[in-house]
């Protein structure tokens, strides 16, 4: 039986169009789908089907009656996981890095979907479709850290609402390249799309969406800094794009900061196998019993080294 989601929007958004708004909303669902779910007419707005370019305005029911899932129909892989906590109703890894979460163009098998179909054996939900069974939100390939699934259709709506909503507390450590400066602070620039390289987020002054870091550094190493980051929204590469906006990209993040790292090797002699990000705790109420849960992924084997290679001259503890 297809699933009835109902809210009441809380404040205009002029000039912002529907599907966007519906897309930050439940950012699990690619856009495309939003769109799809608009011209199906799974959509209304007091109770009339609306245009995907119009404006959400205060006060606007919104309906949205989710097709019916589909059984998940990736092959099962025997790929091991690092499992922090599982129930019934989710499941919460210390996903390793080098692994994709869900199959995509290049990436047709060894992703993370197809070892929690081998895992689960049949116990996933199926909101996410095919390709995507259980996964209510994602990390980067290269990004390890704390991943929740959610094992049954009910939690996965509840925490997709949970992470659209704001009510997931998400901290990750990395590693920046240089002195980091101020040693803690808030970094609220909104971002969008690049303009030219669409493969890459940046900060926009223009029609981007908001974002708010908040962060401190743990330690000021030779050359780079260990930070400790929340974020206070869930958006694309956010961690990235917001130290580069600082002026201090990822150790290792080729994509957002390859001059800074090039020059770290130089000096180093040392080259990073990946961006230096780590989602280190992530917590929310448990979508059945509504405790409070708070789950800790300790720092992979690659992040220690990286540490211990700048360790090399003396550290600086952050005051």
């Amino acid at each position: 039986m297809s699933e009835l989601d109902v809210f009441t929007v809380e404040q205009s958004l002029p000039g912002q169009r529907l599907d966007r708004f519906l897309h930050s909303r439940y950012e699990t669902s690619s856009r495309a789908e939003i769109q799809r779910l608009l011209s199906q007419g799974c959509v209304r707005v007091n109770g009339r089907p609306p245009k995907p370019a119009q404006a959400p305005r205060a006060g606007d029911l919104v309906e949205i009656r989710w097709p019916d899932v589909t059984a998940a129909e990736v092959a099962p892989q025997e790929i091991p996981l690092d499992v922090l906590f599982e129930d019934s109703d989710l499941l919460v890894l210390n996903k390793q890095p080098d692994l994709v979460v869900h199959p995509a163009a290049g990436h047709e098998d060894g992703t993370l979907v197809n070892a929690l179909l081998h895992h689960c054996r049949g116990q996933l939900s199926g909101i996410g479709g095919v390709a995507r069974p259980g996964i209510v939100h994602r990390l980067d390939r290269d990004t390890s850290g704390c991943l929740v699934v959610a094992k049954n259709d009910l939690s996965h709506r509840a925490l997709q609402e949970a992470f659209a909503t704001r009510r997931v507390e998400k901290v990750y450590q990395c590693l920046v390249c240089g002195d980091l400066q101020p040693t803690s602070g808030e970094i609220r620039a909104r971002i969008a799309r690049h303009p030219v390289q669409r493969k890459k987020m940046a900060v926009t002054t223009g029609d981007g969406r908001d974002a708010r870091t908040t962060y401190r550094v743990l330690e000021q190493l030779a050359g780079a800094a260990f930070v400790e980051a929340q974020i206070h929204t869930g958006r694309t590469h956010q961690v990235r794009v917001h130290f580069l906006h600082l002026g201090f990209p990822l150790v290792g993040d080729v994509v957002y900061g390859a001059r800074a790292n090039a020059r770290l090797t130089q000096e180093t002699g040392w080259r990073a196998p990946r961006q230096m990000l780590h989602a280190r705790r992530l917590a929310f109420r448990h979508p059945h019993s509504g405790r409070w849960c708070e789950f800790n992924a300790p720092l992979p084997s690659d992040f220690k080294e990286a540490l211990s290679v700048f360790r090399g001259a003396e550290a600086v503890p952050a005051n």
